[in-house]
């Protein structure tokens, strides 16, 4: 946890902190969480997950209590999280039989199960809807609320993974079978080098512009450079715990919405006739930080010169309390450190205006 330490008088600290009231008192609407978590949910998404938490409702509130800081709210909810007690580890989560809401697939045209588009705004016209401020919430709600209810129930269609055809072939190459418990980075220090449970951990966690700004080097040249995605599939994964004292018997807790990709790259083996894969995960619908994700998994896993490929530096500098906290220190005082500076530039300026080495 990054650290923010105050200094100066108590007096203008309430003063300072009063005046976060006074920014948020601009108007007389209050804004409502439940609008907040359903109007803005990819806002929602991307704080639950660098915070590590799902809770809808508490990253609105985060979200409202800092003016809409990102950084401030994942701050908050991971604050919180560290407060509430473990009870219990959710047996392994089996993503083929999410609810699918999408699932697209870069790599082939047509795929077993079919693509769905989904909800997404890849396919917009990126154009301002100015109507949309004269917009009736309620009679929207009530327009979706009818065309649900008029749905026919259908069952629920899973959906064997792309890569799964591939790996039938022998075209693509797979992790060896490991049924070590996943290293937990809430509960111990991250050490290097990581096993790959605590890579994926970390990243899910990491900022989602830092992960994007490394994927993003990958394919301008810095490392495997130009992975597809294999599949990406947003849905809702159901959670269950074991019943106790019963085995082979499960509660069911609920469901999460996650987003999922599967990136394939080229073998850093030329001589390996199989490809490589890249996994993302992460709370909600955050296509891009998935993505980003998957392209860095693989670099870690390969490894080498690169900024993208280097454990340490990957999995060091993304985490955005870690980040903006030490950043942010720098605002603080730091009157003796400079004073320091300062008297070393003038005696080094006075010995040289004297002919002094």
């Amino acid at each position: 946890m990054a650290y923010v330490a105050v200094s100066g008088g108590e007096e203008a600290i309430e003063a300072s902190i009063r005046l976060l009231d006074y920014y948020r008192s601009g108007t007389q609407k209050d804004l409502e969480l439940e609008a907040l978590a359903e109007k803005c949910s990819l806002l929602i998404d991307k704080v639950m997950s660098e915070a590590g938490l799902y809770a809808r409702s508490y990253a609105a509130l985060a979200l409202k209590q800092c003016e809409g800081s990102t950084e401030e709210a994942v701050f908050l909810l991971r604050a919180y999280r560290s407060t509430l007690k473990r009870s219990y580890y959710t047996n392994t989560v089996e993503t083929e039989q999410m609810r699918v809401t999408r699932r697209i697939s870069a790599a082939f045209k047509d795929i077993p199960g079919g693509q769905l588009l989904g909800a997404t705004y890849d396919y917009t016209h990126r154009l301002i809807h100015f109507a949309d401020a004269q917009e009736n919430a309620a009679d929207l709600y009530e327009r979706f609320q009818a065309f649900l209810e008029a749905q026919a129930p259908q069952r629920i269609q899973t959906y064997t993974r792309v890569s799964d055809m591939l790996k039938e072939e022998g075209l693509l190459d797979t992790y060896p079978e490991d049924n070590t418990p996943p290293y937990d980075v809430t509960e111990h220090l991250l050490e290097f080098p990581a096993p790959r449970s605590a890579r994926l951990q970390t990243m899910t966690r990491a900022d989602t512009g830092y992960l994007s700004g490394l994927a993003y080097s990958v394919l301008r040249g810095f490392g495997q450079v130009h992975p597809t995605v294999g599949e990406l599939r947003s849905g809702y994964a159901s959670l269950e715990i074991p019943y106790p004292g019963k085995d082979g018997e499960s509660i069911y807790l609920g469901e999460i919405l996650i987003t999922e990709v599967e990136t394939f790259h080229s073998a850093s083996d030329k001589d390996q006739l199989k490809l490589a894969s890249g996994y993302g995960v992460v709370f909600g619908r955050n296509e891009n930080k998935a993505i980003a994700m998957a392209v860095i998994d693989r670099e870690l896993e390969q490894g080498g010169d690169y900024a993208p490929q280097d454990q340490e530096f990957v999995l060091m500098h993304g985490d955005c309390l870690e980040m903006n906290g030490f950043i942010s220190h720098l605002k603080l005082p730091h009157y003796v450190t400079f004073q320091s500076k300062l008297d070393a530039v003038r005696k080094t300026r006075g010995r040289e205006e004297h002919g002094e080495r």
